[in-house]
């Protein structure tokens, strides 16, 4: 199967072998986390979406010692982190991702707990790697392997023979093809797993010392097979193939009897692998009523903003601009104008949040949104700072804005992450589940954030169909007048 080939979705996803069927996976790991037989699992999400797979468990966007402490007390599965690590360059990645790894460390060491990390990072490869796994592995010591498992069944991305693909209506696309292989920070030539390994890690990983766990392992093999494959292989990464949620159980199932037996691993995953390993077992999108949301005509706009360029999300915002019509009130941020001007983004902004509280207070729902024309620079950190540039006039935004709405929905993973811990002053959030398939739902009771309890959904920029963002806001909707 080269790396180049466009495949036919159903065709190709016909001539593999059976699926699994029902594993009983979130079961056993129940049994063994509460048996206290499984390590804690640390979850270091690079950007807040990766929690898209989740509900019960918190969400950390600071890590000192205090809130460590008291995290792995009061767990016995796992936590994520937001480290927000794929908005910096990579020097500053790599020191932040150390400083993380060192004071989990520290805490664990203190409250008796074993923990294990995953690095989880973008469904299709962006991001930083190699340098995270190698990070986390300096200040934990040597691991068995590198599992990558960048599967993600509800983005459609699907790793057969060990291409990742992502799938796109009736084709399965390589996601070097994809706009997402064109990153201007994190862009690659190959979707063959141990191809790009070594190219991201510029040939300090040769392809040769990438072993898979193979679907035909997973399928015909069951968990027994995995086992027997992990405990044999001696190999840098693993590369787990994927297609349904029950491949990646059983990949779990025979990868806990090879931990039994002491090995243990670094995992550069996408969110699947974190609630198959935590045990999650998939629930239904909430609705207002999940979240006794006032709904009533006198209840509060809502407020949506979105900072994310992937043309998905451009697409959705145009389907939600039409969608809505009037019912919506929109406000763009001119990113050319405030890149000539960055000095008095501060200023730019109190405007937008002066209007859009007049709109929300009146009932309406408002959509804040950067122009849509891409501003990009010559290198990868000169497009960084862009990026930081715009981020802030969206941070800023929410600082100002002094009505609550009725929720938040925050599209783009550095939007997100920016508005939950420094706009809304968010340290621990649970995550209550979905909005949407794939789009994760926080809440933050602390007193000290800035509208404790209010639904704030994280929506990644990558996510869902064109209509997806527009049908979720239109299912939030007030009642009629």
């Amino acid at each position: 199967m080269g790396d180049s080939s466009i495949l036919p979705r159903e065709e190709t996803l016909k001539a593999l072998p059976p699926p699994p069927q029902a594993t009983g996976s979130a079961t056993k790991v129940k049994q063994l986390q509460d048996s206290g037989k499984l390590p804690i699992l640390v979850v270091l999400d690079d950007d807040p979406t990766g929690t898209q797979t989740c509900h019960g468990i918190n969400v950390l966007t600071v890590w000192d010692q205090q809130t460590l402490t008291d995290e792995f007390n009061s767990t016995n599965s796992g936590f994520f982190i937001l480290t927000n690590s794929r908005a910096l360059p990579t020097p500053q990645a790599r020191d932040l991702i150390k400083e993380i790894c060192q004071a989990v460390k520290k805490a664990a060491t203190s409250t008796g707990k074993e923990f294990e990390f995953v690095l989880r990072g973008d469904s299709t490869l962006r991001g930083h790697f190699p340098d995270e796994p190698e990070v986390a592995e300096e200040v934990v010591g040597k691991a068995n392997g590198w599992i990558l498992a960048p599967f993600f069944r509800q983005g459609g991305r699907l790793t057969i023979n060990d291409v990742h693909y992502v799938a796109d209506g009736d084709k399965l696309v390589p996601a070097a093809q994809t706009p997402f292989a064109r990153d201007a920070t994190f862009g690659y030539k190959n979707s063959h797993l141990a191809k790009y390994v070594e190219e991201k890690s510029k040939g300090r990983i040769t392809s040769s010392e990438v072993g898979s766990i193979s679907l035909d392992d997973i399928r015909s093999g069951g968990p027994a097979e995995v086992a027997k494959k992990l405990l044999k292989m001696n190999k840098k990464v693993i590369i787990i193939n994927a297609v349904v949620d029950e491949d990646m159980e059983v990949f779990v199932l025979g990868m806990l009897e090879a931990a039994q037996q002491g090995y243990r691993y670094i995992y550069r995953t996408g969110a699947a692998f974190v609630s198959t390993r935590l045990g999650i077992e998939q629930i239904q999108p909430l609705g207002p009523a999940d979240l006794d949301m006032d709904i009533s005509s006198n209840a509060p706009g809502g407020l949506i903003i979105a900072g994310s360029y992937v043309p998905k999300t451009t697409a959705q915002l145009e389907s939600l601009v039409q969608g809505r019509g009037e019912k919506l009130q929109t406000i763009t941020i001119d990113v050319e104008k405030l890149l000539e001007d960055p000095d008095h983004v501060r200023e730019t902004t109190k405007t937008f949040a002066q209007d859009a509280a007049n709109f929300i207070s009146r009932g309406e729902d408002v959509l804040l949104m950067t122009s849509r024309k891409l501003v990009t620079a010559e290198d990868e950190v000169s497009s960084l700072k862009i990026g930081s540039v715009v981020a802030q006039s969206l941070v800023d935004f929410m600082e100002l804005l002094e009505v609550r709405p009725r929720y938040v929905i925050a599209k783009g993973g550095i939007t997100s992450s920016d508005a939950a811990s420094k706009s809304l002053r968010m340290r621990r959030a649970e995550i209550a589940g979905q909005a949407a398939s794939g789009v994760p739902l926080w809440r933050c009771h602390e007193p000290t954030s800035k509208w404790a309890g209010i639904p704030y959904v994280v929506f990644p920029g990558n996510v869902g169909e064109n209509h997806t963002l527009r049908d979720l806001v239109a299912s939030w909707a007030k009642t009629a007048h």
